[in-house]
């Protein structure tokens, strides 16, 4: 038995002989090789390209940063050096807007240098530009603060352009700064040579206020205009280093368009006043043209409605087709019947926010009021009413089988209006829209179970 189990052992071993072990071992170190190279050699996790290079000094390997090409490793640290040079640009800015507090606004008024209206004049709406950029930076730096507690040395998870649309509403700020600077720059001129005790208050604090860095009034009024023209390079240098498949490469381009077409509107309405200055100018393509046309038609309508901007949000905006039908018979003669004329028709809902803040980017609330507001096509350079804002709480919203092309407007006790786009599909998305906030805010719908063909004067039932 012995014996036996001797010879067969020996028979095994001998069975795979030397050359098949020694080919085996081959294989086995060829594979070895190839899974080190591939591991050497593995895809970028940014890019996809399997350039990464083969490292031979351990400590160059461990320095460079694991699963990424050279590119992206380049990219990464120039995405990180721009994110941080915005905010700490924005903080600079911000400790430049309280100097011009600080060591100049509330010196003068303390010392009865100027008066109330004289302050106003000269420092426009500078307290709001301070809140607005403390807010903002606070953010930032919230941001910044997290990623590296979480371990994102490069700065992965900030998301710059994501914050900055959030922080919209401090464009119109710097607007109103902005063309006001020609007459605050005026004001302070006249008032230096009128007044000698202005005039020496200004020239110590320059000369001997070692928190101005020798710099007089007139440069710290210029640093709204000077940041407000700087964040779209800013945002082209984030965008530059951000690849496509970045969660915030799409909200960065839509930032740094909503800045360009805010800069070309303050050109245009300096422009319009007369102003021989204007902000650095970008190249302006449809888009953007149309854009500057929005923002104008916006500001049209908040100062028509009176809301808050904080408050307001525009649902729809866009050409509409409009008539008034003489009767409530159109619908039998058709719609080729009516003249309908173009209208630009913005759709404005007014949010009650949950903070009281207004300069915080708080959730918004229900829905207080709905207005559509109806703005002639421009004529001599300037947007015109048509009339007084419809409020989708006194209107019913009705469309008819026979006449799907367009739909129906009536304010109650008032007029009726038909509506149409020249594209089928946004005719029906304009008419869900305003029906869902009339039927949200009516207080029709508390009468007889909230009928609206009761008080529909035409004798046809419309769903």
């Amino acid at each position: 038995a012995t014996r036996t189990k001797s010879a067969d052992v020996e028979r095994a071993d001998s069975g795979i002989g030397q050359m098949p072990a020694r080919r085996w071992r081959n294989r086995a170190s060829e594979t070895l090789s190839s899974l080190q190279a591939w591991e050497a050699h593995r895809p970028c996790t940014d890019c996809g390209e399997r350039d990464l290079p083969v490292e031979t000094d351990v400590q160059n390997c461990n320095q460079r940063r694991a699963d990424l090409c050279e590119k992206c490793c380049k990219r990464r640290t120039e995405r990180k050096e721009s994110v941080l040079e915005f905010v700490n640009t924005e903080a600079s800015y911000g400790e430049d807007l309280r100097i011009i507090k600080e060591e100049f606004y509330l010196p003068m008024q303390a010392a009865g240098l100027l008066s109330q209206e004289q302050l106003q004049g000269i420092f426009s709406n500078i307290q709001e530009l301070i809140d607005l950029n403390e807010n903002f930076l606070e953010i930032l730096q919230e941001e910044i603060d997290q990623a590296f507690d979480q371990g994102d040395n490069d700065l992965m998870t900030v998301c710059i352009g994501e914050i900055f649309l959030e922080f919209v509403n401090m464009l119109p700020a710097f607007q109103t700064y902005c063309l006001q600077q020609s007459s605050s720059v005026n004001m302070l001129n006249a008032l230096e040579k009128e007044k000698e005790l202005l005039r020496i208050f200004l020239n110590v604090s320059q000369n001997d206020n070692t928190a101005l860095r020798r710099m007089n009034l007139r440069s710290f009024l210029m640093a709204p205009l000077q940041r407000v023209t700087k964040y779209p390079l800013l945002l082209s240098r984030i965008i530059k280093a951000t690849t496509e498949y970045h969660p915030d490469h799409g909200s960065l381009r839509e930032a740094k368009s909503r800045i360009e077409s805010h800069l070309e509107h303050i050109n245009m309405k300096t422009k319009q006043e007369g102003n021989s200055w204007t902000l650095r100018s970008f190249r302006q393509d449809s888009k953007k043209k149309r854009e500057v046309i929005n923002i104008e038609m916006r500001e049209t309508a908040l100062k028509t409605v009176g809301w808050l901007r904080e408050e307001t949000r525009f649902v729809m905006e866009g050409s509409l087709q409009l008539a008034q039908p003489p009767d409530g018979q159109w619908v039998k003669k058709g719609s080729k019947t009516l003249k309908f004329q173009n209208m630009q028709v913005l759709l404005l809902v007014n949010m009650k926010r949950v903070s009281e803040s207004s300069l915080e980017s708080a959730e918004p609330g229900p829905v207080k009021d709905a207005v559509l507001v109806l703005i002639r096509d421009k004529n001599n350079g300037k947007f015109h009413l048509l009339r007084e804002p419809l409020r989708l709480s006194n209107c019913i919203v009705s469309t008819d089988p026979d006449c799907d092309d367009t739909f129906e407007l009536i304010e109650i006790r008032r007029e009726a209006f038909v509506f149409r786009d020249s594209d089928r599909a946004r005719t029906h998305h304009w008419f869900r829209q305003i029906r869902r906030y009339s039927r949200e805010l009516g207080s029709w719908k508390k009468r007889r179970n909230a009928l609206p063909n009761i008080m529909i004067s035409a004798p046809h039932t419309r769903p």
